[in-house]
């Protein structure tokens, strides 16, 4: 399997889902993992376990809505490696509704994580990955971005931009030997999906998890590892 031996890897959003898995996945490939997410608590579990598991990892806390927070995020993995090899930008929010029922609040929120958020880490990795001859960006996009999902109005419309920034990143960078490239994962099972359908579907979890599961080709939800597969 494909080795990540002393790359510095930022992923943010790791605290559970995808994020932590694809944190966990590149330590046990022997990267150096900043493992960032608004949860301190969440955070700290995750570099933990990779700790146990055998590799390398430190907690940060980053609301990477906030430019401010995300340069300072920056500077304190580069002031301990002097490099960002890669960069996976995981971290993001949903909102359920049409556009009658996505409130401006609803719409600037999730424009503020999933669009703004990629902006500020981007911006902040790319001239450390240009002075060191090179690197990788993974965005994490959506299904959503691709095809109409119901009742996902704003949340189409950032993954939406989460696709074309990508691209522009992509054709922008690559005479400096930066890759970047988005993922679209379709329904995954992660405790997100579990925590939404807890609040909204009272005793009826189970139901509502199965016709998830049946809206799937093969007849299942994702997991986060097979995602976190695709990053590695």
């Amino acid at each position: 399997m494909f080795l990540l031996t002393d790359k510095v890897a930022v992923v943010t959003g790791a605290g559970s889902g995808i994020g932590a898995a694809i944190a966990a996945l590149f330590g046990r490939q022997q990267a150096r993992v900043a493992v960032v997410d608004v949860d301190d608590a969440a955070a700290r579990r995750t570099a933990d376990a990779i700790g146990r598991d055998g590799g390398r990892a430190e907690a940060f806390v980053c609301d990477v809505s906030n430019a401010d927070a995300v340069a300072r995020l920056f500077e304190a993995v580069a002031s301990d490696s002097g490099r960002v090899d890669i960069l996976v930008n995981n971290a993001g929010i949903a909102h359920v509704g049409t556009i009658e029922r996505t409130s401006e609040a609803d719409f600037d929120r999730l424009y503020a994580v999933n669009v703004k958020g990629i902006f500020f880490c981007a911006r902040a990795a790319v001239p450390m990955m240009v002075r060191q001859g090179g690197g990788v960006i993974l965005n994490m996009a959506s299904i959503a971005s691709l095809v109409g999902i119901p009742e996902r109005f704003a949340y189409s419309m950032t993954k939406g931009a989460v696709h074309t920034m990508t691209m522009s990143i992509a054709i922008d960078y690559v005479k400096h030997k930066i890759r970047c490239n988005c993922i679209c994962p379709a329904r995954v099972h992660t405790p997100f999906v579990d925590q939404y359908v807890a609040r909204h579907y009272a005793g009826r979890e189970q139901d509502v998890l199965a016709q998830l599961s049946a809206y799937q080709p093969i007849g299942r939800m994702g997991t986060p590892e097979e995602v976190a597969y695709l990053a590695l």
